[in-house]
């Protein structure tokens, strides 16, 4: 999948709505517009280590916990089996959580 496919797939994942080229981050209680109207929807997932926190929170409020450290994250039930996990040695950090929430999402979406 592409970076603009795997920031879809997580969108669609955090109920994120997309309207007439516009992005929209719909938090809890609010809806957010995102900036300027674009032809493809702007969602930083692959760019901003903030959004992908939020993505994390989802995860963890699913009732899956998870272990960041240095270029290493794991996705695990909360009875301890691994449902993701990326180490990434020329990768960032970023680049390594953005992976790991596209491989749990992918589990999570086969198996919701």
């Amino acid at each position: 999948m592409t970076t603009t496919e795997n920031n879809k797939l997580i969108a669609e994942f955090m109920d994120l709505s997309i309207k007439e080229g516009v992005c929209y981050y719909t938090d809890s209680d609010d809806m957010y517009p995102m900036g300027i109207e674009v032809e493809e929807p702007y969602i930083p997932y692959d760019e901003s280590l903030e959004w992908l926190m939020k993505v994390v929170d989802k995860i963890f409020s699913l009732g899956y916990d998870y272990t960041i450290k240095p270029r290493h994250m794991i996705i695990k039930e909360r009875m301890g089996e691994v449902v993701s996990e990326c180490i990434g040695q020329d990768q960032s950090q970023k680049e390594v959580i953005f992976q790991a929430v596209i491989e749990f999402i992918k589990f999570y979406n086969q198996n919701k």
